[in-house]
């Protein structure tokens, strides 16, 4: 069983950048796909990016340009460079990671955008 964390979440004012960590507690090299998520309150969780194992990557209209989705397998962790930020992008973002058989989902992190 594989446990997903994810880390750097924060308060950060309008225009400025954070980059998020999922880090994995075991080898995520199986992990055909890996993405970020959030839900803002009220809302529905969405998908903000995906990640394929060849490194394919898919963004939210919403992000595209802004943030960067990346992993790194050899480290086994999975990161979300988040530039130009905006209020309507605080929310709890969330990791995911899925092999053949298996879903995996972080416990989240809270992203707040305010000045």
């Amino acid at each position: 069983q594989v446990q997903l964390v994810e880390s750097g979440g924060g308060l950060v004012q309008p225009g400025g950048s954070l980059r998020l960590s999922c880090a994995a507690s075991g080898s995520i090299a199986n992990f055909n796909f890996m993405g970020w998520y959030r839900q803002a309150p009220g809302k529905q969780r969405e998908l903000v990016a995906t990640i394929t194992s060849g490194g394919r990557t898919r963004y939210a209209d919403s992000v595209k340009v802004r943030f960067t989705i990346s992993r790194d397998n050899t480290k086994n962790t999975m990161y979300l460079q988040m530039n130009s930020l905006k209020p309507e992008d605080t929310a709890v973002y969330y990791c995911n990671g899925e092999t053949r058989t298996t879903t995996y989902w972080g416990q989240g992190t809270q992203v707040t955008v305010s000045s």
